[in-house]
């Protein structure tokens, strides 16, 4: 491996609103067009480091697209150093809170750093970080959402024959019990009994609701419970997880390395899958799931699988990605999946390049 030396210049941040080919409908909302931040970060040296973020929200870009431009600003003519940059940055924006746009805009512009130093290698960010490209399993959480329960067998035999998947996340949380037994029995009809279903509330349940919906579900097989409650009532999660026998999964909205220490401190949960955006980007990764590691505990991820992909490959209790096609739309060449598994392309970096016409076309 060759040293890497990269100097801060400058960054580009532009938003596009991405048409999703299944819409979203769940308990946090209705999304039929989905929100990305795409990061180029230049350096002095000639080489741009390439990230995304998925804000939720069409509105947020606003808010946090300054942020990341402040951040390179305050580094102008600086070294790339992620590990200290990652404190540095959450430290100079600490008067408006650790969490929100702070560490949004930190783990954004955190990734486009290690995607910058791992092309300076030459190396797949994965190689760079101490492991290996290869195939990382996956689940596909394009679909099954808050749908009619007639409409989700054929969706199910179309999300499996997309990459060949045996894995599926599923929304439930229906304001009827039957509403969501019958969603279970509809998949299962079209996927097969051993199908793996990973079931998702969305945060849509009071406690008292998630109690006892999740102990008459408890029964069904299920892979795991996700978020069947407000993700901060740690002690709620720690009830059930005590109670139920599937396992409980919680971690998407960890805001950095504390959070999902506190959480593993309480016995919140099972499982835990941060999110890059939240939990900030690879060096909050990095910072964050030795935790979970060290008391045995598997780590899944939440959106953004290319990195995510990497990432998995040098996590010691890597379980699970999520996988969605969601930025594909804007990419020159999507990760391609394959049996049920994602391949990490043997390029430079994360991987990812931008379509600039689809770009263009989806510019907000």
């Amino acid at each position: 491996m060759k040293p890497v030396s990269l100097t801060y210049d400058r960054v580009a941040v532009r938003s596009v609103l991405v048409p999703l080919k299944r819409k979203v409908v769940s308990r946090v909302g209705f999304f039929d067009q989905w929100p990305l931040i795409l990061i180029d970060l230049m350096t002095k040296e000639g080489v741009v480091g390439r990230s995304y973020l998925e804000p939720y929200l069409h509105n947020s870009p606003k808010y946090i697209m300054p942020a990341i431009i402040d951040l390179v600003e305050a580094r102008k003519g600086q070294s790339l150093a992620p590990l200290d940059d990652f404190h540095a940055g959450r430290k100079s924006l600490n008067l408006i809170g650790y969490e929100g746009v702070a560490m949004i805009a930190n783990a954004g512009l955190d990734m486009a750093v290690w995607d910058a130093l791992a092309k300076a290698a030459d190396l797949p960010l994965a190689v760079l970080l101490g492991g290996r490209v290869g195939p990382v399993p996956a689940y596909n959480s394009n679909g099954l959402w808050l749908t009619d329960p007639a409409t989700l067998a054929q969706e199910a035999s179309a999300l499996a024959a997309e990459g060949g998947f045996d894995a599926f996340k599923l929304r439930l949380g229906r304001d009827r019990l039957a509403d969501d037994l019958r969603a279970i029995a509809e998949v299962r009809s079209a996927v097969g009994a051993d199908a793996k279903l990973m079931v998702d509330f969305n945060q849509g349940l009071t406690l008292g609701d998630a109690n006892r919906r999740c102990h008459a579900l408890d029964d069904q097989g299920l892979y795991w419970f996700e978020e069947p409650t407000t993700y901060n009532n740690l002690e709620g999660y720690a009830q059930l997880a005590r109670e139920l026998r599937t396992p409980l999964q919680l971690g998407e909205n960890f805001y950095g390395p504390r959070e999902l220490h506190r959480a593993i401190a309480l016995k919140a949960g099972d499982l835990v899958m941060p999110d890059m955006m939240r939990i900030g980007g690879v060096s909050g990764w990095l910072r964050s799931v030795p935790i979970a590691a060290a008391v045995g505990i598997e780590v899944s991820t939440h959106l953004y699988p290319e990195v995510s992909a990497h990432l998995m490959r040098v996590t010691e209790t890597a379980h699970w990605l999520e996988w969605q096609d969601w930025a594909d739309p804007v990419l020159r060449e999507p990760f391609p999946v394959v049996n049920g598994k994602i391949e990490i392309p043997n390029r430079p970096g994360i991987g990812i390049e931008w379509d600039e016409k689809a770009v263009a076309r989806f510019a907000a």
